[in-house]
């Protein structure tokens, strides 16, 4: 990314994607749903298919992980968190075709496949039984995601406003899959932002926490295949 000082709209961010199936989900989202969330994410100023990439206004301040914050004022930073993706969830009707459920086990085969040796067969027996028991829930509706809703992406201002970035990976999906990483890397050790969270965006369903926990088991499984660091979903019995 490249940070540039413009006359006409200040500073603003240049971001070539990796792929143009990112770079259209980006241009979507800014286009459809990230209007819905005001100033509190960057506004899209233009794009172009080659090179893939966009020029988006700046958004001040620091990631929330990076920032150093007593408990209220995390919290407080929670509680707009949780406005946030309540709103960008709001952003579009709901939808129940294609079956999200379906398309997730299948993902699931593909990502059992890219872990080779990295992963025991019983933990991909696990997997499996995880999406079999996430397709009996169907159907399901599905809403427009954010699907890197991460504190690394929620930017802190000095203002103390938390802002939004980084849409690349949006599209419809499950709602409960945002939260995911929330679940099983944050609350676990925080569940005073786990609870300021659901304060604005809503407590959740049965059925919430059902695709939460079968979710957690698919993003452990990316994780793994991916060789990044994550936590097992079993955390997330101590977060619901």
């Amino acid at each position: 990314m490249l940070r540039a000082s413009t006359a006409a709209h200040g500073d603003v961010v240049v971001k070539i994607h990796r792929s143009l199936e990112r770079h259209h989900q980006e241009v979507h989202a800014y286009r459809t749903w990230v209007p819905a969330l005001g100033d509190r994410a960057p506004r899209l100023l233009a794009t172009t298919d080659d090179p893939p990439a966009i020029v988006i206004t700046a958004v001040a301040g620091v990631p929330l992980n990076e920032r150093q914050l007593d408990p209220e004022a995390e919290q407080s930073a929670y509680r707009q968190a949780g406005q946030l993706l309540k709103t960008l969830h709001a952003a579009g009707p709901p939808r129940l075709e294609p079956d999200w459920t379906a398309w997730l086990a299948e993902r699931a085969e593909y990502w059992i496949h890219q872990a080779r040796d990295g992963i025991t067969v019983a933990r991909g027996a696990e997997v499996r039984a995880h999406m079999r028991a996430l397709q009996e829930l169907a159907p399901l509706p599905a809403l427009p995601c954010h699907l890197d809703f991460m504190p690394r992406n929620m930017i802190y201002g000095d203002d103390g406003v938390v802002r939004l970035t980084d849409f690349e990976h949006s599209r419809y999906d499950l709602p409960a899959r945002d939260l995911v990483r929330l679940a099983t890397r944050v609350w676990p050790h925080r569940p005073d932002l786990h609870a300021s969270f659901l304060h604005t965006y809503g407590q959740l369903s049965t059925v919430d926490d059902a695709v939460l926990g079968h979710c957690a088991h698919f993003d452990f499984l990316t994780s793994l295949a991916r060789r990044t660091p994550s936590i097992a979903p079993s955390v997330l019995d101590r977060t619901q």
